[in-house]
């Protein structure tokens, strides 16, 4: 039966094989236009959170703006106000956008 499948796509002028070609080249478009943007855009996140120092503005998932005052194993103690300080976890940190734009513009030069 798998031998009479094989001869009739075969016969029938290699229309396989270019099913097998465009279900390829949708996986590498996919590939190109979704899945590498977004792990390189982790990489880049993962790389701001090592490096963040005490002292940098940072905004949270949740949309905080603050100061980095004490930096643990798995958090972070920012100041939102005055003698005011949160805990969050480090997963949840990313640059404030004046932080990045200033980051941006030391790249440039």
């Amino acid at each position: 039966m798998l031998f009479n499948f094989i001869m009739l796509n075969a016969v029938s002028g290699g229309s396989g094989m270019a099913n097998l070609l465009m279900i390829v080249a949708i996986i590498v478009i996919f590939y190109f236009f979704m899945v590498r943007p977004q792990q390189k855009k982790q990489k880049e996140i993962r790389k701001f959170r090592e490096g963040i120092q005490e002292g940098q503005k940072v905004v949270t998932a949740g949309g905080i703006y603050g100061k980095v005052r004490k930096i643990k194993d798995t958090s972070f103690s920012i100041e939102i106000a005055p003698n005011v300080c949160i805990t969050v976890d480090k997963g949840s940190v990313y640059p404030s956008a004046q932080e990045a734009q200033t980051e941006s513009d030391a790249d440039k030069k």
